[in-house]
């Protein structure tokens, strides 16, 4: 997982209407999941019927089972915990960079700054806002109201790789290996501190009791879920290192947080502590480039570099990578400069 966009849900409980029914006055007996199902459009009885035992289907403001008879003149309310635009999505005409794309996926290189799915106010300007524009009947899975298409995610500040299925076949086959840590995903990060050598963060991620917009990493397995995160030394600069990062779990802001817990938060990573000198001298020059830095890479240093899966029809093994992009890479060459430059 993860778009800071779900870092935002509010702790209220209330429901918001997202479709009203009133039973017409001839209407025979009839289950109520059967009835939604001829009502609702591309609604399958199985997502009718998890929305009913979840609770948020109400008959004349009540909740009900599956087998309540709809009778006539009964108003039917479907709600949910979020205003109705959080998963109403517009097409938008914005450019996409498409690595490859055929009749059951595509892959696109999500540029930094771009939020991935509509939600908590960023409801345009989306990835899905431009998937839905140049592309139609993009299929979404239960539960995954909003996201069509999606089975993983980066953070709006994060660029780079991303795979969307276009069917739901595909997009079935690609969570299932998702689901067994079976996707092959590198990121390259930039992080505070000389790291001595290769390593392995692991522990359970979940939301801080500090701050519900921040992960933490934890202990205890009731605070959190699993996570594991591989990370390889490729070049040094005294104050930070360049790491690639390969993930065996898939949780929100992992790396991000994996990094901050062993005292290597990602550069200019204003959420996790990385937005200012962790590592370093007092001179002012050293400040200075600092600074100029952090206007170069104004987000995080975080790139998906590559990505690796089995394709759903053919089986074959995929693999697609891309460069850094310019604000990386020209901090980098910054930093390199630094290393061999006489203060």
């Amino acid at each position: 997982m993860s778009d800071d966009l779900d870092l935002q849900e509010s702790d209220e409980q209330d429901l918001f209407e997202h479709l009203r029914i009133v039973v017409d006055k001839g209407q025979a007996l009839l289950r109520i999941d059967k009835f939604l199902m001829n009502r609702i459009e591309n609604a399958s009885r199985n997502r009718i019927q998890h929305a009913i035992i979840a609770g948020t289907v109400l008959v004349n403001g009540q909740q009900v089972k599956a087998s309540y008879k709809v009778k006539p003149s009964d108003v039917i309310s479907v709600v949910l915990p979020h205003p109705p635009r959080d998963t109403e999505i517009y097409p938008e005409n914005i450019p996409l960079e498409i690595l490859y794309e055929d009749d059951d996926l595509l892959v696109v290189n999500k540029p930094a700054g771009m939020v991935v799915h509509p939600g908590y106010n960023n409801y345009s300007g989306t990835l899905v806002n431009a998937l839905v524009y140049h592309f139609s009947n993009f299929p979404q899975l239960p539960g995954n109201d909003g996201r069509p298409g999606l089975v993983h995610r980066i953070d709006k500040d994060t660029s780079g790789l991303l795979v969307v299925g276009k069917n739901e076949w595909a997009l079935t086959y690609l969570a299932k290996q998702f689901f067994d840590h079976s996707i092959s995903r590198r990121y390259l990060a930039l992080v505070w501190g000389d790291i001595a050598a290769d390593g392995t963060v692991t522990g359970y991620i979940g939301r801080s009791v500090k701050d519900r917009k921040v992960m933490a990493v934890y202990r205890e397995p009731d605070k959190g879920k699993w996570s594991v995160t591989h990370y390889q030394v490729l070049e040094r600069f005294g104050y930070v290192t360049l790491i690639a990062c390969q993930l065996e779990t898939g949780r929100t802001h992992q790396i991000r947080a994996h990094m901050q817990s062993i005292g290597h938060p990602l550069f200019n990573d204003a959420v996790y502590g990385g937005d200012h000198i962790v590592k370093g001298t007092v001179f002012s020059k050293y400040k200075q480039f600092v600074d100029n830095c952090f206007a170069l890479l104004p987000r995080q240093a975080l790139h998906a570099q590559s990505l690796g899966f089995i394709h759903p029809t053919s089986k074959e093994k995929m693999a697609f990578s891309t460069p850094l992009p310019d604000d990386f890479r020209l901090c980098l060459e910054k930093w390199r400069g630094y290393v061999h430059a006489d203060f």
